[in-house]
């Protein structure tokens, strides 16, 4: 097992992923900061402000070094607490200005976790998911068909089970809503013991999303847009938010593990609204996006 290798394609993946949202949005301009942890490692934060396009991503690179695994890495296995530990990953989210084009989240992270006269315990988690505020078949097929094929040399049940798992995990109980249109989402993954076979799978997720996302983005950055649309933009933002500082793991797990702060809640959007007790006009394009869109679905059932 090459821990290196995983650190280096990583850094490569935030690289590339801030050079293609440029290449597509135009928008150009990242804020860069490094910074180290006190306890081990550190990581590179890029982040991209008030662009024409894009009104805020970030683009997250860590590799930190603890003594003790943080709860939120070993909730799903407690055997493992008290170990040290080795994380790797990279983080985007992708809040564009035009209500029309979905929040896009993506995530990918490698943990090792380590204790004398005992042989590594490592594994992958990650994935990818959409938010779309107004909702568009051909969006949901589109991002849903390259998920499938980021799985597909993987066996086929790997679309389904980790589609399923998206679908469960961004859901906010509390709202009894999903979050978005899904994607993929996996935990504890280490290919049966087979470390290229796992590292293979992280990279074809990691080459997927933008394949996924940057058509997407291109495809409705420029609709036209009024007051309406960004009033309800900033109302599901909300929700975004909600389930972030509320439920997402990849949060809880940097302020557990005491990161970068300002890197950890880099992924909140630079405005959102609560409206008491909003409810969308019955047969708006509003009401459909939860009426029909945030359902979970088979997107794919009627492809070829």
């Amino acid at each position: 097992m090459d821990y290196r290798q995983v650190e280096t394609w990583m850094r490569k993946l935030q690289e590339q992923i801030c050079t293609g949202l440029s290449k597509t949005a135009g928008d150009t301009h990242w804020r860069e900061h490094a910074w180290k942890r006190p306890e081990g490692g550190g990581g590179i934060t890029r982040v991209m402000e008030n662009g024409i396009v894009i009104e805020k991503a970030a683009v997250n690179f860590s590799a930190v070094t603890g003594d003790n695994l943080p709860a939120a890495a070993s909730a799903a296995r407690p055997a493992l607490g008290g170990r040290s530990f080795r994380a790797t990953g990279v983080s985007v989210i992708v809040h564009p200005r035009n209500p029309y084009a979905p929040t896009s989240h993506f995530n990918l992270r490698f943990f090792c976790a380590e204790k004398p006269g005992a042989a590594p315990v490592w594994w992958f988690g990650g994935g990818f998911d959409l938010t779309p505020y107004y909702g568009f078949e051909q969006d949901c097929v589109d991002w849903h068909r390259a998920a499938h094929d980021a799985c597909e040399r993987f066996g086929k049940d790997v679309y389904p089970r980790f589609k399923r798992w998206c679908d469960e995990y961004f859901f906010i109980k509390h709202r009894n809503e999903a979050r978005g249109i899904g994607g993929l989402f996996f935990d504890d993954y280490d290919a049966g013991g087979d470390f290229a076979r796992a590292v293979a799978f992280a990279r074809s997720i990691g080459e997927h999303y933008p394949k996924a996302y940057l058509p997407i983005l291109e495809r409705r950055m420029h609709t036209a847009w009024g007051e309406r649309e960004r009033n309800f933009q900033l109302y599901r933002r909300g929700r975004y938010v909600e389930f972030n500082l509320v439920y997402d793991r990849g949060t809880l797990f940097g302020l557990q593990s005491r990161g970068r702060t300002e890197s950890i809640l880099a992924s909140m959007p630079p405005q959102a609204h609560w409206r008491y007790d909003y409810t969308p006009e019955p047969g708006s394009s509003e009401a459909r996006l939860t009426d029909y869109f945030l359902k979970p679905r088979d997107w794919l059932a009627n492809v070829n």
